[in-house]
């Protein structure tokens, strides 16, 4: 795509996030780092100018679970950025517990704030095309599965706050992941913006901070051994945001920086479509059209 030009890299002040925007500046874009906290944020920002040599690393707040957050981070964002050419949805988390507006932490997350953000900022996207949308999913997608009855009651896609539950809660966020990607490539068809969903690898980085005690120390020893580091994990999204000629492939989904078949559900477009609508109406995004 030549120069990066503006890249909004989402849940940037740590793993593949910050070594993802570090990359990217220092491919000489202006790189705005959104995460939650603040400290952690400007910590990271000055980190990354410091090693890139790239003045153009800014923090802006946002909070993911809070979708009052979202869209004031959005207005200010439009009011004060004239660009956006590649949107990287790298936020994730896995755990208990719910977001501001009483959804399942990892389905709000995870897909909510990613999906609210994406819609509200992708106009600009569509003035400054050609440009991307990446939206890091998960091989775990595959596990994942879309209870429409209890979403609409519980507001959430798993039914308790069991650690197992937490764990195929992170599994349903992410095929979330895939199905708005395949969907906003569906309804972006004919436009220059163009979107992919892709599996970083097996990360060891801070995704698991919310989980259990002890499933953390049952994970972290095979972490150290067999998960790749944040450098390597970054590799498959700087692919989906640089390469050329992979257009005609958006909405598809990424790993080990090739084309890969993402699970059956996951190809489901009327599955798509029934989440991208119903998550029209979770987050109020008709009263933002």
């Amino acid at each position: 795509m030549g120069p990066c030009g503006l890249v909004y890299c989402l849940g940037s002040n740590t793993g593949i996030g910050k070594s993802t925007a570090l990359e990217l500046a220092k491919r000489g874009g202006r790189v705005i780092l959104a995460c939650r906290n603040k400290d952690k944020g400007e910590a990271a920002a000055f980190d990354i100018r410091k090693e890139s040599g790239n003045n153009q690393v800014v923090f802006m707040q946002l909070d993911l679970a809070n979708l009052k957050s979202v869209c004031s981070f959005a207005e200010t964002f439009l009011n004060t950025e004239p660009r956006l050419d590649i949107l990287v949805n790298n936020a994730g988390v896995i755990g208990h517990g719910c977001t501001e507006d009483g959804f399942g932490l990892a389905f709000g997350v995870n897909h909510l704030g990613h999906f609210l953000l994406t819609n509200l900022l992708l106009e600009r996207l569509r003035q400054c095309g050609p440009s991307r949308v990446l939206t890091v999913s998960a091989l775990l997608h595959c596990f994942g599965n879309i209870d429409f009855h209890l979403l609409a009651s519980q507001k959430d896609v798993v039914p308790s706050q069991s650690t197992w539950h937490n764990f195929q809660g992170y599994c349903n966020s992410k095929l979330c992941n895939v199905l708005f990607t395949r969907e906003l490539a569906n309804r972006l068809e004919g436009t220059e913006v163009t979107c992919y969903t892709l599996h970083p690898g097996v990360i060891h980085t801070e995704l698991c901070c919310n989980m259990s005690q002890w499933l953390q120390l049952l994970i972290m020893p095979l972490a150290k051994l067999f998960f790749l580091d944040p450098k390597g994990g970054s590799q498959t999204t700087l692919y989906c945001a640089l390469q050329e000629g992979i257009e005609p492939l958006s909405g598809r989904y990424f790993s080990n920086c090739a084309l890969q078949q993402v699970g059956a559900k996951g190809r489901d477009d009327g599955l798509a479509k029934k989440l991208w609508e119903i998550s029209e109406k979770l987050t109020g995004l008709s009263q933002h059209a």
